[in-house]
């Protein structure tokens, strides 16, 4: 496992993950960076710059020009293998599986070689001091990459994920991770579970604001981030991406929902 320490850092961070080859996402997710006076040096992304959307190589390039640090996400680790899929863990078969062939190949062409061996050089697993905590930061599972961790998750879930990251580390305060697209907080015993979300697809809850979330030594606070959704879904239409996700964008609300638990899904929902 390849781990990249950024030292003691301090003063607020914004952490974000999946832009997606979201671009107009991408760009207003640095806007804010900017308006909030956040440096470079105190942004970090969870991984999968490359997805859903028609601009994996403009997104590869904005995020690079950023100068941020990045953890690996799965797409990033099958772009760089030249997999034949994005390795998201959706089981074979189900609608999000399929769907997500149609993009992969959109992306798998756009990305150049360059572009595929800066994602081969990504971290694993990013650490961190920050207001006399140490964190960890993670794509899905520190073991297993595209693992999904949901706000419903079990308890044991975590503390497995937990155990595996001191056990490589050693101890720390606070996990942050991605993969899933909902960002959510969970206490688990004396360690922080924060999942920033995703900016390049809006966290199937109806409104068409991304989210990220910002750390500071008050703890972490969810955002959501509006952005250019149209100009998103006029490129992926443009592209020929018109699964789906291109529709979600605007609606809120994610093509299939097999791969959510059950409690998370509209239906369940909207009767609690």
């Amino acid at each position: 496992m390849q781990v990249r320490d950024l030292g003691e850092l301090d003063g607020p961070l914004l952490i974000f993950g999946g832009p997606y080859s979201n671009l107009q996402a991408t760009q207003a997710l640095i806007a804010e960076a900017t308006r909030r006076a956040i440096a470079t040096k105190h942004v970090i992304c969870t991984g999968d710059v490359v997805a859903y959307c028609a601009q994996p190589a403009e997104t590869v390039a904005a995020i690079r020009d950023l100068g941020c640090a990045v953890v690996a996400g799965n797409c990033e680790r099958q772009l760089a293998a030249r997999a034949g899929d994005c390795g998201c863990g959706f089981e074979a078969g189900t609608l999000c599986d399929r769907l997500s062939a149609g993009w992969y190949a959109q992306a798998e062409a756009a990305i150049s070689d360059t572009a595929r061996d800066w994602m081969a050089a990504l971290p694993d697993m990013i650490t961190f001091a920050h207001h006399g905590r140490r964190h960890a930061v993670i794509h899905g599972g520190a073991r297993d990459i595209s693992r999904f961790l949901w706000p419903v998750s079990h308890d044991d879930d975590f503390i497995e994920e937990i155990n595996y990251i001191k056990s490589v580390i050693g101890d720390i305060s606070c996990v942050l991770a991605g993969h899933c697209g909902l960002a959510f907080t969970r206490r688990i015993g004396p360690v922080d579970w924060i999942n920033a979300g995703a900016i390049g697809m809006p966290p199937n809850d109806g409104r068409s604001e991304t989210a990220f979330a910002i750390l500071d030594g008050g703890g972490a606070t969810l955002h959501r981030l509006p952005y250019d959704h149209e100009g998103t879904q006029a490129a992926m239409r443009a592209a020929g991406l018109t699964q789906g996700y291109d529709t979600a964008l605007g609606t809120g609300y994610w093509p299939s929902e097999e791969v959510l638990p059950p409690a998370l899904r509209r239906a369940a929902v909207a009767s609690g």
